[in-house]
């Protein structure tokens, strides 16, 4: 598409049961009740002057560039504040209103820089284009006098700059961040002739301030006030292409902007179905990665991980690396081959990869990174609900009276989807927080929770069933809907369970830490306070019984009666872009696309039919098995997309003797990650802007991604898959993404009504898309559970194996951070370090004092596992006894000191769980020097640069 500004009606859509019609300049026009004037003028081709006004922010009414007349009412209304009525009759043009009009426009430009030519939002500008709308061709006041020309600029902010002289203080910015992004960073200081925007205190700049740069200030300024700097230095966008954005699970659509073969700015999407128009930091300006130098755009090989890269052909590489796995299936058989499928790439590409393993190298032993963060979610729905995946759209929030996280950040994980439930907590809705740290939902600016749970790491279970039995003891559960939608007789066994004096909050308190009459008001506000919605993230599924206390979540929400309908439900905020996508497409070593199982003679038939192979029933290794078969000898070659396991996975030590067994590991990524210190064959990937496929986000929601320009590398993700299958014998000739979705369709009953055309269309489409559901499902469940009933199951609480003792007396968790995004590898090629450089450790003032530490100091973080350092910082966000850390850094490597303990069902690493000691450093450890060392041995390209001198 060309380039045009999106459609702004000028005020918010209002939904209504009731219409309205009038007459606007002599044409008749039927909008909902409510509507203002001047949307309804927007929406029936009619335009009407305006700066404070923009539809994604409440109606303001303080330019007064939108006035116009109404026959029967006195004076001049602004449109953007007069609702409509019926049988008005409004006229948006005469002398009187223009003479008004331009009165206003001479105003603010009499105190406005007239430099529009070498302006950096000349002809993309709505400050411009609004003075020719009203006609304004001179300045009766002229330019001298008092004005705030001689304003500074504010460019502390490493994305956009604050250029004081072009604000016009229509306060756009100031209500986005209130209204959309909930930060209330921004301020309009003073009054009158003296109101100028403030971040802050007067000592803040935008840098310093509160602000998250989210972008939402920016993109409602109407004026270059609040510019990009890209645009800046790049020049004005010349044509626009819509896709989906590649960091977390909320899957934000956005306008890539272009200039030629350069990306300018990325836009929220207004017609954007999971983001509505909004962003974060990350999605709307951290893409700097794409082009970055460390971008290897070559394939290259070696024969030894001890040797220097080789730069080879396509050709080359893609020759080798089948050889060197044809010769592993040849000598140790094919179950000593796999692949591990990504998560941050297309769901086209993760199908390719598992139909490689399976139809290329004869083997099940295919996985994805789901193992390690929401493999419970999977066997856990699925068990209760019939469905391996979350029951709302994003949108349903905006119905629930009582939200209840869990084990979530959804300010700094998921910060879209944070922004839209803490406006609706500032519309009233109740909130409950369980979570060991006070994250800021817990207390930030008009939020906060009515309880915050501050449990201890690995007791997620008991907390459950204390809630469980307030809930079942006093009679609040939801008999009508349990006796009609659930499975009854297994419901009174839980019930009964629950029920018992050890499940009490009382006789729980000491193994939560959590105050019993905390329990007892969060239970009954949730089973009472109307809609209830229950959301959670890693910090549930990262434990030893992580999927015990993802179905006793399900459970909460049966006996509660909260599924089936807007507001309520049990909503797992997925942590990648296509973690959702990743698991549908069949990544998991048991199961097929959709969720069957390998054993299942009918599903392997169909699979088999269209692909012309055997299909093993056996399922295959999962990941930590890949890792223990390889250290036995038995495990040789695998085939890595897009997954950094050596820094994202447990046990760091573990991993890489894993890898280093093994005869040939192909890593197909960005960059030269830490896995690849261990490859031998290395294919150069594609970023997210070059190529096409779709993701799927955590509300089921298949979204498309386009190309927005030629891939850096030659080849899109799939194009290299491909290449390596032929290489191997396959005869794959996919020519677009378009055809390997109408196989993903053939094949899997959720995806059976989608296609490209559809999605084109509709913008989006959540599975299931099929005969009983062909426009999708926004809400699961709704008139019955897809297994049938629902199923209760007995959750006991079981004490992690990960204990404190004398020598590792802290309980570390570990979680992420908003400017940073999993292990790293893009938002560290970009300015988001400027609020992140490094992995800190959070740690108590009382666990501090007891030993020495200070925030800024080298500390020494041990477990059982391993040791590493990184600096303190002490507060109170966590409770005693507890310490946290991110996870974003190499340098760091947390993950040296997590333990190889994993969920019962799934393997699911315990991330959240690690009994620690914390001592003064002097820096890092000898560990990590030493890691150091052989990664820049391990990273040296012959010929490069990188190569260092002997």
């Amino acid at each position: 598409m060309g380039y045009e500004r999106q459609a702004d009606f000028g005020t918010p859509e209002v939904r209504s049961d009731s219409q309205v019609t009038l007459e606007i300049d002599g044409r008749a026009v039927t909008v909902p009740a409510g509507t203002t004037v001047m949307r309804a003028a927007a929406v029936s081709g009619g335009s009407i002057p305006k700066l404070c006004a923009t539809d994604n922010l409440k109606q303001f009414g303080s330019c007064r560039l939108c006035l116009v007349e109404i026959d029967g009412m006195r004076g001049t209304p602004a449109s953007c504040t007069t609702p409509v009525a019926d049988g008005m009759k409004v006229h948006t043009q005469s002398e009187k209103l223009a003479r008004l009009r331009r009165g206003v426009m001479e105003l603010y430009i009499s105190d406005h820089p007239l430099d529009c030519l070498t302006c950096s939002a000349n002809n993309d500008c709505e400050l411009q284009d609004q003075a020719a709308a009203v006609g304004l061709r001179d300045v009766r006041y002229g330019y001298e006098g008092a004005n705030h020309l001689e304003a500074e600029t504010d460019a502390s902010n490493p994305y956009f700059d604050f250029d004081a002289t072009k604000c016009i203080v229509c306060s756009r910015c100031v209500r986005a961040c209130d209204e959309v992004q909930g930060t209330l960073a921004l301020t309009v200081e003073s009054r009158g002739f003296g109101s100028q925007i403030s971040a802050g205190v007067k000592s803040d700049d935008f840098l310093s301030s509160e602000c998250v740069s989210c972008g939402a200030c920016v993109q409602a300024c109407p004026t270059s006030a609040l510019m990009e700097k890209a645009v800046t230095e790049i020049g004005k966008p010349e044509r626009a292409v819509v896709t989906t954005c590649a960091y977390c699970g909320v899957g934000c659509t956005f306008r890539a902007e272009m200039r030629g073969e350069q990306l300018v700015r990325m836009v929220p999407w207004k017609d954007g179905k999971a983001n509505r128009g909004h962003s974060c930091v990350k999605g709307r300006f951290a893409w700097g990665y794409a082009q970055h130098q460390d971008r290897i755009l070559k394939p290259m090989v070696r024969d030894s991980i001890d040797q220097p890269w080789r730069e080879v052909s396509w050709d080359e590489a893609l020759g080798f690396a089948a050889s060197r796995f044809k010769a592993i299936a040849a000598s140790h058989g094919n179950n000593a081959l796999g692949g591990i499928v990504s998560s941050r790439c297309t769901n086209e590409e993760g199908f390719l990869v598992q139909k490689l393993v399976r139809a290329g190298f004869g083997t099940n032993n295919v996985d994805t990174c789901a193992r390690v963060c929401h493999s419970p979610t999977g066997y856990g729905l699925k068990t209760t609900f019939g469905t391996s995946a979350g029951t709302q759209d994003f949108d349903s929030v905006e119905d629930s009276d009582v939200i209840l996280v869990i084990g979530a950040n959804p300010t700094d994980g998921h910060p879209v989807f944070g922004s839209r439930m803490k406006r609706r907590l500032r519309q009233g809705a109740r909130l409950i927080v369980i979570d060991p740290r006070r994250t800021d939902l817990v207390r930030s600016p008009h939020v906060e929770a009515d309880y915050h749970l501050p449990l201890r790491p690995g007791t997620n279970v008991a907390v459950l069933s204390a809630l469980a039995h307030v809930i079942v003891t006093e009679g609040l559960v939801n008999e009508a809907f349990v006796r009609e939608r659930c499975d009854w007789d297994e419901f009174q066994h839980w019930a009964e369970f629950v029920a018992q004096e050890r499940n009490s909050p009382e006789f729980l308190e000491p193994v939560t830490g959590v105050p019993a009459d905390l329990v007892r008001g969060a239970a009954r506000l949730y089973a009472t306070g109307g809609n209830g919605a229950i959301y959670y993230g890693l910090g549930v599924t990262e434990h030893s019984q992580g999927s015990s206390t993802v179905m006793a979540i399900a459970n909460l929400a049966m006996a509660t009666g909260n599924i089936g309908r807007r507001g309520v439900g049990v909503n797992p905020l997925r942590g990648q872009n296509n973690v959702q996508g990743a698991c549908d497409m069949g990544s998991f070593p048991h199961e097929l696309s959709g969720y069957r199982h390998v054993s299942d003679a009918a599903t392997r038939a169909l699979f088999e039919a269209e692909w012309g192979v055997r299909i093993d029933p056996e399922p295959g290794l999962r990941i930590p098995n890949m890792l223990d078969a390889a250290t036995d000898g038995l495990f040789k070659g695998l085939y890595i997309q897009g997954e950094d396991i050596l820094q994202s996975d447990p046990d760091t030590k573990h991993v890489a003797a894993g890898l280093a067994a093994m005869d040939c590991v192909i890593v197909h990524d960005l960059f030269l990650n830490e896995t690849a210190n261990y490859a031998h064959v290395f294919l150069p990937g594609s970023s997210f802007l070059e190529k096409d496929g779709t993701f799927t986000n955590a509300e089921r929601r298949i979204q498309p991604v386009r190309k927005v320009m030629e891939p850096l590398n030659g080849y899109q993700d799939w194009e290299v898959t491909q290449e390596l299958a032929r290489a191997m014998g396959l005869d794959w000739n996919y020519t677009h993404p378009s055809e390997i979705m109408d196989e993903i369709a053939r094949l899997t009953p959720s995806f059976a009504g989608v296609n490209y055309a559809r999605l084109d269309a509709e913008g989006s489409l959540q599975w299931p898309v099929n005969d009983t559901a062909p426009d999708g499902s926004p809400i699961m469940h709704v008139d019955g559970f897809v297994r049938g009933k629902g199923k209760f199951v007995v959750t006991d609480y079981v004490p992690t194996d990960e204990r404190t003792g004398p020598r590792f007396p802290l309980l570390l968790t570990t979680g992420r951070i908003l400017s940073q995004y999993n292990v790293g590898a893009q938002t560290r090629r970009t300015e988001n370090s400027v609020w992140h450089a490094e992995d800190v450790l959070e740690i108590h003032p009382t666990d501090a004092e007891n030993r020495g530490i200070n925030s800024g100091d080298w500390v020494r973080l041990a477990s059982r596992s391993g040791e590493t350092t990184l600096r303190a910082t002490v507060t109170d966000r966590v409770a005693p006894g507890v310490v946290y850390t991110t996870f974003h850094h190499p340098a760091t490597q947390a993950n040296v000191v997590t333990t190889d303990y994993s969920d019962w069902a799934t393997n699911c690493p315990e991330y959240k769980v690690t009994a620690v000691q914390i001592t003064p450093s002097n820096g890092p450890s000898e560990w990590q020097e030493d890691y150091a060392a052989q990664s820049r041995q391990a990273r040296r390209i012959a010929g490069s640069a990188m190569e260092p001198a002997e």
